[in-house]
């Protein structure tokens, strides 16, 4: 099944566009490792944690095959002018390529009664912060605007968490490597990463190897019963 990214719908294996919304469907593979079907953008699997990216850096089969065997590569077409005309235009395109350009008008000076943005205050007021509110103890965590990934889950498994929950209430449901959060162009993602009691965005389970877009107000609960919940905020 292929989830939905906008309204969480189960759409059937194959299809390219959401029943419920017609909201298009992000594209699947199967990963190499384990056969289980992930997004063709991931980094990871989230069944068994391949890193797909390897799948993606590896070289073209037919090109490395023909290098290796001592074959050559296809010819590369002859640009060489085949008249005196056509040498001709080629030096006109030079001489108009190399023509002076008119250097760029000067911006207006600032009036001084109106103070300039600095470069930080513009990287301020240009950035997003983002914070997990736990539900249960209302607590607030911030993610970290220098991670692209931010871990979920509890000390001793494969990956150190970046957000630790061993000490919310009733944590033992949660997984030690339990989801993540991806950061890609300013977007959040949250994926399952084969928790043993699942993830749920607003009482919804989120299959391994799906990602859901992460909105402000949304309701992340790790594990079954709503026991260990956050409200993702954004701002």
């Amino acid at each position: 099944m292929i989830v939905c990214p906008n309204c969480n719908h189960q759409n059937p294996e194959g299809a390219t566009q959401c029943e419920a919304c017609y909201t298009p469907l992000p594209a699947t593979m199967s990963c190499p490792n384990c056969g289980a079907s992930v997004q063709v953008d991931a980094s990871f699997c989230g069944q068994c944690g391949f890193d797909l990216r390897q799948v993606a850096s590896k070289p073209d089969p037919a090109i490395a095959a023909t290098v290796a065997g001592g074959g050559t590569l296809p010819d590369v077409p002859d640009l060489q002018p085949d008249s005196e005309s056509e040498l001709e235009s080629l030096q006109v395109e030079l001489v108009e390529a190399t023509e002076p350009i008119a250097a760029p008008a000067t911006p207006p000076i600032p009036d001084a009664a109106e103070p300039a943005v600095t470069g930080s205050s513009a990287t301020q007021l240009q950035g997003t912060t983002a914070a997990l509110l736990h539900v249960q103890t209302d607590t607030t965590i911030e993610l970290s605007p220098q991670l692209t990934v931010v871990h979920l889950g509890k000390p001793g498994g494969a990956v150190p968490p970046d957000i630790d929950v061993s000490g919310f209430p009733s944590s033992e449901i949660v997984s030690r490597v339990h989801a993540d959060i991806r950061i890609e162009a300013g977007l959040y993602y949250l994926e399952d990463m084969g928790s043993s009691n699942g993830t749920y965005v607003n009482h919804i389970p989120l299959p391994p190897g799906n990602r859901h877009r992460l909105r402000p107000g949304d309701r992340i609960a790790l594990g079954k019963e709503d026991k260990v919940t956050f409200i993702f905020q954004a701002g």
